[in-house]
This record gives C-alpha cells, sequence and structure tokens, in this order.
C-alpha cells in the first residue's frame, strides 16, 4: 500500500485514539471472531480473526504498545523485508499495510523481529539491526544500525544460522550461534555427513558456534567476540524467550537429523522420524546440553551418546554433567517460537506459561509429517505444572501429511498485544491471526480443554504405528527406493521440497538440465547459493559419492522421470565417467 495513503491512516487513528481517550472509563472491546476462527481449532471460549493474508513467508512479529504489528518476511527483495500493519477501525483486520526496511535480506532463515526498549529488532541471516520506534508512527523514521554481525570463520553461510533474538531485566542480549553441522562433520570433507562417519572429536565448533552468546544490549556494531559464551551443547535455536517470572532464559532446541540415514545400523526409520527430542531448555550461565556428543531421548528420559561418538542409542551420555531438559517434545517438529504469557486477558491457566509454535518437520519420512500447531505448557515456579497441551491446531489443513508443501500454514511466530491477545504468523502464505479469550475467565476448566486433547490422536501429533503409519510399505518402485531413503527427507516425496530451505525438483532448470552438473551435485554436493524456478536457496547439499554408481543412476532417472520432469535417462556409465572426472 503507499506510503501517502499509510499517512491518511495514521491521522484517523489518532482521531480515534483522541475520541476514545475522551470517555471516561472506556474499555476497547475485542473484535468479532472470524466464522471457523480462519481454520483454527482452539480450546472452548477462544475465537480467532484473521488480521491480514498473504504477506508472504512471514517469520517471527512483534506487537507495539499501541496494537502495531511488525512482521519480519523472508526471501523479499532489498527494502521489503519487514512489514508493518495497523488496524484503524477495530474489527481486528490490517487496513494499513506497509513494507519497510532498506537492508540486505537475503536467505530463508531470516527470522528476527522484537521490540525492546523503544527499539525495533530485526534481521537478515547474519546482521541484526535495529531502529528507533517513533511514538504514534507506524513506520520508523530513524535509520536503521547494524547491532551484530556475524563474520562466518567456517564459510560463508551455514546450517542453522537464523539469530533470533531475547532480553532480561539486567541490559542483555541473547543470540544463539547454530551448529554449521548435524553432528560435527568436517564440512571440508563431508558437508552433510556420510553413513557412519565420526564426528570431529573434540569438537572444533564448540568454539563459536552450538550456544547461546550475551551481548550488552546497550551497544551497536557488535561482532561475536563482543560477546560472552552464555550456554554450549546448544544446536540450533529458533525458539526463545526471556521468561520475566521466573527470571531466566528459555529456547526449545532443535534436535538433531538423519539417524537412520548415517546410521542404518544402528536406528530404524520409525526412531529417525520419533527421535530425538526437540528439547525445552532453561539455559543459565555456564550450562552444558551436549551437542554433539550427545541428545536427550524422551522415550527414555535420559541423554544417550550420538553415533558419531560411538553410541548406539541406548548407551548413556559420557558427560554426565550435561543438562536434562525440562521436557522433551516428539523429534523434528520443529520449535520455531517460544512466548511466556504475562498478558491478563487469557484465563488463570495461561499465565505465566510458555506457548510454543511448532513449524512442522520436513524429513520424518516414510512416517506422516508431524507439528505443526501451537502448543502450550503450563508453569509454575520455573517448572511445567502440566502435562503441554495442543492450543492451536488447524494450520496444516490436511491429515495425514504427507509432504511438508501439503500443508497450508505452518505456525511460525508468536506476539502478544498490549490487550494480551495472543498473535500466530504463518510462513507459508503470510497469514496471521489474532487469537482472542471471549468467555468468563473464573469459569475456565479442563472441559474447555477437552476437545483439544482428543486432536493428540491426529497424525501430526500422535506417536506413529512403526507399521500401521509406514507411507511407503510394501511399494517399492525401481529408483524410488534409493529416494526414500536419502533424497525425501529434504525434497518431499512429491518432489516440491519444503518451500524454504531446500529447493523443489519438481518442473527444476537443475533436473531438467545437463545431466553432467546434476550427478556431480550428487557425488560433491552443493554449498553455495542458488537459485531454482527463479527462487534462491541456501542450505548445504551433502554429497552423496558413498552410493553405488548404480544407485545413483537409478534415482536420478527415477527423479527426471517424476515430479513433471521428463529428459533422458542417466545411466551407471555417465555416472562412472562423472566420478572418474570428479577424482582427477
Amino acid at each position: 500500500m503507499h506510503i501517502k495513503k499509510a499517512f491518511l491512516y495514521e491521522a484517523i487513528f489518532y482521531f480515534l485514539t483522541l475520541i476514545a481517550f475522551t470517555q471516561c472509563n472506556l474499555k476497547p472491546s475485542l473484535p468479532k471472531g472470524d466464522p471457523g476462527n480462519g481454520g483454527l481449532f482452539l480450546p472452548g471460549g477462544f475465537e480467532a480473526v484473521v488480521v491480514v493474508d498473504s504477506l508472504g513467508p512471514a517469520r517471527h512479529l512483534a506487537v507495539n504498545d499501541n496494537g502495531d504489528i511488525y512482521v519480519k518476511v523472508s526471501r523479499s527483495k532489498r527494502g521489503e523485508g519487514n512489514v508493518a500493519l495497523r488496524d484503524v477501525d477495530g474489527d481486528g483486520k490490517a487496513d494499513s499495510i506497509v513494507h519497510f526496511g532498506d537492508y540486505d535480506n537475503e536467505g530463508g532463515l531470516s527470522n528476527c523481529m522484537r521490540i525492546h526498549n523503544g527499539y525495533l529488532y530485526y534481521g537478515s541471516e547474519l546482521v541484526i539491526y535495529r531502529t528507533k520506534l517513533t511514538p504514534g508512527k507506524l513506520i520508523p523514521e530513524s535509520k536503521a544500525e547494524v547491532v551484530l554481525t556475524e563474520y562466518d570463520s567456517l564459510r560463508g553461510s551455514h546450517w542453522h544460522i537464523t539469530k533470533p533474538v531475547s532480553f532480561d531485566d539486567q541490559g542483555h542480549m541473547y543470540v544463539p550461534f547454530g551448529a554449521p553441522s548435524n553432528a560435527c562433520q568436517d564440512l571440508v570433507r563431508t558437508p552433510g555427513g556420510t553413513p557412519g562417519f565420526k564426528g570431529l572429536d573434540p569438537c572444533p565448533q564448540l568454539e563459536n558456534y552450538g550456544g547461546v552468546w550475551q551481548f550488552d544490549a546497550n551497544k551497536a556494531g557488535l561482532t561475536q567476540k563482543d560477546g560472552k559464551k552464555f550456554a554450549t551443547g546448544i544446536r540450533s535455536v529458533v525458539a526463545m524467550d526471556w521468561n520475566k517470572d521466573d527470571k531466566n532464559l528459555y529456547v526449545v532446541m532443535h534436535g538433531r537429523d538423519d539417524l537412520h540415514l548415517l546410521w542404518p545400523d544402528k536406528f530404524t526409520s520409525w526412531q529417525s522420524a520419533v527421535l530425538p527430542a526437540e528439547e525445552f531448555i532453561k539455559v543459565k550461565d555456564g550450562d552444558n546440553f551436549g551437542w554433539p556428543y550427545s541428545y536427550y531421548d524422551q522415550l527414555q528420559k535420559k541423554n544417550v551418546l550420538a553415533p558419531e561418538y560411538g553410541g548406539d542409542g541406548k548407551i548413556p551420555a559420557r558427560d554426565s554433567t550435561v543438562q536434562l531438559p525440562i521436557m522433551g517434545f516428539p523429534a523434528h517438529w520443529a520449535p520455531n517460537d517460544l512466548l511466556f504469557y504475562e498478558g491478563d486477558q487469557f484465563p488463570e491457566h495461561y499465565k505465566h506459561g510458555a506457548f510454543i509454535a511448532f513449524h512442522g518437520s520436513t524429513n520424518r519420512s516414510p512416517y506422516p509429517q508431524a507439528g505443526y500447531f501451537v502448543c502450550f505448557v503450563p508453569f509454575a515456579n520455573g517448572q511445567p505444572s502440566g502435562e503441554w497441551e495442543v492450543f492451536a491446531d488447524g494450520f496444516a489443513g490436511v491429515d495425514p501429511i504427507v509432504n511438508t508443501s501439503d500443508a497450508v500454514y505452518r505456525p511460525m511466530g508468536l506476539a502478544v498485544g498490549p490487550d494480551g491477545s495472543l498473535y500466530i504468523s504463518d510462513s507459508q502464505k503470510g497469514k496471521i491471526w489474532r487469537v482472542m479469550y471471549k468467555g468468563d475467565k473464573n469459569k475456565f476448566s479442563k472441559d474447555q480443554l477437552a476437545a483439544m486433547e482428543k486432536r493428540k490422536l491426529n497424525s501430526n501429533i500422535r506417536m506413529p504405528d512403526e507399521t500401521k503409519d509406514n507411507l511407503y510399505k510394501d511399494k517399492p518402485i525401481p529408483g524410488s527406493q534409493v529416494y526414500n531413503s536419502y533424497c525425501v527427507f529434504c525434497h518431499q516425496r512429491n518432489g516440491k521440497g519444503d518451500g524454504s530451505r531446500f529447493p523443489p525438483l519438481d518442473s527444476s532448470e537443475w533436473v531438467n538440465g545437463d545431466k553432467k552438473i546434476l550427478i556431480d551435485v550428487v557425488l560433491n554436493g552443493l554449498n553455495s547459493r542458488i537459485t531454482v524456478k527463479g527462487k534462491e536457496y541456501n542450505n548445504v547439499m551433502p554429497q552423496h559419492s558413498f552410493l553405488r554408481d548404480e544407485d545413483i543412476a537409478q534415482v536420478l532417472t527415477y527423479i527426471r522421470k517424476h515430479f513433471n520432469n521428463n529428459p533422458d535417462e542417466i545411466t551407471r556409465e555417465d555416472v562412472l565417467k562423472a566420478r572418474k572426472k570428479s577424482a582427477d
């Protein structure tokens, strides 16, 4: 929407605000919820209104004291990385929608969007910026300043590169530096790891990665060396929040991947789908949570030694001082935001508790993908006071979710408005919901949670049956077995990727182009930015040279004859020639 129109809305907004303040004891009412709550299933007494639809891939969001909403949008052109929203007439819908932010916004892992001490914090994958908010103004008028820049010592970019931020009440800012590999692999020799390949021991990546750093929140122009390593052994963090109630930092960590893919003799595909845990952890100064040497098994409720360091899924972690999480969630649910609720609108049951947005899995194949909902964990005295609950579900719109791209929406960001409403963003189309409580807070009971408890039986939440829920049971197809074993986790069963990190094979110019280039990608991997169907991707493609020549020929022919592709086949001889050339 044009900037001039935004100024008109600001004038209207001020006029309505002035009228409101002249009315004695005037209490703003909550807007009416949408029919069907915009597709969401919520506990009894709650309603949802769709604030805006189709912003693009929305990530984290923040809500100002006057109700203005700021959204981080990834993979946008320069100058379009942030979106500001304002509801002028009080119906819950955004009337003013303005894109702003003149900064490099490359990559799909740009998440940061928070408000602290009058500043709006946002970022790209490697840089965090802040801009001073002008009271009453929708768009910040001051120039953005660089708060923190990561100078990657390994490569220009790496896995788990996102930079969420949190702030405590002592003037500190917390930033995670994600691990640049799955389990401390040698990034030169094995970008993504190969079956049976051991991790580096000791792990040199822990010096600058795999942890949370603490910085002075009052300073700008920072680099990692200006901060203090606050905690280590934390593989990847997107969900992070400071708990004002018990004054501690909390994160929900993404657990490691590919147990079966990398260690097929030690782990079944079912174990790889449900293990290890996404760890909900309380982070204190000096804590160690085990990565890459160990991981938390939520079924056994203990830390176990990682296979890269001699583990078999049963051997305990070799370091007994590794901290346990306060709760372990099933694998690959992708916790992408965390918020402790301090609002007054919701029933007391939710006060001080934690909302977690589970973005949803990409690599649970051959079982249904899981997550794709917003969870709630009740809290008391700095600990969960009950089992986790399903708070908002229905985002995916399908059951089962066979491919990540089947999901219509994926919950991503969380924020609380000044009236206590909960805002939820979606990364697929850019939909934002505002969730409100309309019932009697004093009469809220477990009966209102009963229907949500039943949703735990849906395939995106329940523990999959090892046999019945196997989507590939008794369905072998020549060439597809290699794809299902090594490719489907990232590129998905339908070849469309996940729309964010992993590019599509469907109708891809890389698949339909020069076969020599395609073979080289499989043999040697990719570790640079690429453009597929007009969209840029910047994740690591591991090399698969460990596969036999005939296996590579079969899987590439399968890909080139499926997913709306139709070039010629690739033979064993083609792969053999490419392998010899690569070795020269």
